[in-house]
């Protein structure tokens, strides 16, 4: 099926996973030359944003493939949105990062050589893209508690080296000891009356991952023209907090009584202060939200289910 993916870009970010990202593209680069031949090309990221503008440009190619964490492949989206659907490349993923969780919700394989293997043999479907205050977003935006993890935990990567769901977990039990803080917020879904409340944590997710795989909202799926939204509002106590982030881990939080799921197709949320909150595992900041969902937006290269 390698014919199928035409001319490729690969963008790949060499400081992904604390420098292990520049390896990791020669090895790619080593497995899909020889099959892609003359239609492929590579280009490394020099800085923050880059990838969007290659990816911006990228409208002679048929796919573009984004190697590094979910920031490079956040950028990369971005990049192929700005460009006319009827000539929007075809994304695809291979997760070099330490969350990686677009990576999970797309079934890619996290070893370079397997997820080289699984491009070569994977179909193209469309899948939803969310927008929120001029950015496009593919798996996750959150604000408040989890939104503070996500963005301790790139702090914490950069001065200690580790990753994964250890360096998340360390980050979640600090977080949770010390900045257990519920925020004001007015919500309108779909347009609807305005909903007055507090959260601790509140997801915004089109596909069920964040945090390196704690599976915050498991029923999503990124085609299905709706966000699932996932709120704890308080009083939790540190250690039920402790308790509903454990529980996240692999999803069974969603019942307990103070978690509320929803979906819906678009957002307005007013926070009264400017909240902690990332956009796919990156920092965005504002006090109000504007959120929609475009619909089957871009084509991912999926392995076969």
């Amino acid at each position: 099926m390698a014919e199928q993916l035409g001319k490729v870009l690969l963008i790949a970010n060499p400081v992904a996973q604390n420098g292990k990202g520049a390896e990791a593209a020669e090895r790619a680069t080593s497995i899909l030359l020889p099959t892609l031949a003359d239609s492929f090309e590579f280009a490394f990221t020099e800085s923050l944003g880059h990838a969007v503008d290659l990816a911006s440009q990228a409208a002679v190619f048929d796919t573009v493939i984004a190697l590094g964490g979910d920031g490079v492949i956040h950028e990369v989206a971005n990049g192929l949105m700005q460009i006319p659907g009827p000539h929007r490349p075809t994304l695809g993923v291979l997760p070099v990062g330490s969350g990686n969780d677009y990576a999970r919700s797309l079934g890619m394989s996290f070893k370079v050589d397997r997820a080289c293997d699984q491009l070569l043999k994977s179909m193209a479907r469309p899948v939803d893209v969310g927008y929120v205050n001029g950015q496009w977003f593919i798996e996750t935006l959150s604000f408040g508690l989890d939104a503070a993890i996500a963005l301790d935990t790139m702090e914490r990567r950069i001065r200690t080296g580790r990753t994964g769901t250890v360096l998340y977990m360390e980050s979640g039990f600090d977080q949770i000891m010390n900045h257990l803080d519920a925020l004001d917020y007015t919500m309108r879904i779909d347009g609807g009356d305005p909903v007055i409340g507090q959260s601790i944590t509140f997801a915004v997710q089109i596909g069920p991952y964040y945090g390196g795989g704690f599976k915050v909202c498991p029923d999503a799926h990124l085609d299905d023209d709706a966000f699932d939204v996932c709120i704890a509002h308080p009083p939790i106590t540190r250690l039920k907090g402790v308790y509903v982030f454990l529980r996240a881990k692999s999803g069974g939080h969603t019942n307990m009584k103070m978690m509320e799921m929803f979906q819906a197709k678009s957002l307005e949320i007013s926070f009264s202060e400017v909240p902690p909150a990332q956009i796919d595992g990156e920092r965005i900041e504002a006090t109000t939200f504007y959120i929609t969902m475009e619909h089957d937006a871009l084509r991912v290269l999926m392995p076969p289910r």
